[in-house]
């Protein structure tokens, strides 16, 4: 897939923060397989919600008090009965289940990718 060049100011705009997972459920009204997550991001941003479809490699209980990337000021998206706040970030593995972006070490809830 080919995209088109972006500049640093196009970047700068996409908020991606760390938080850490304070609640996780499971989804099952989702159309496809999902996990609600609550993650807090600490400071001015605080517990947001988040409908994540990592349900090939987690399980809701895993999940509570680990870190996660998220961008932050994307709208709101209503998915069925949730309101999901921020985009959880991931990657594909070979069997196209979602692999979350973590840090590699515990950082500062809310801490700004660069």
């Amino acid at each position: 897939m080919t995209t088109e060049p972006v500049t640093i100011d196009d970047f700068e705009r996409i908020d991606i923060r760390v938080g850490t997972v304070t609640d996780a459920q499971p989804f099952p009204e989702a159309r496809k397989p999902a996990i609600k997550l609550w993650i807090d991001f600490g400071g001015d941003i605080g517990v947001k919600c988040s409908s994540a479809q990592i349900t090939l490699h987690y399980k809701p209980e895993t999940l509570i008090g680990r870190q996660v990337c998220a961008v932050v000021n994307f709208p709101p998206r209503r998915i069925g009965p949730f309101v999901s706040e921020v985009l959880t970030l991931g990657l594909p593995d070979a069997q196209g289940g979602i692999v979350l972006i973590r840090p590699d070490f515990k950082v500062s809830d809310g801490g700004k990718l660069f």
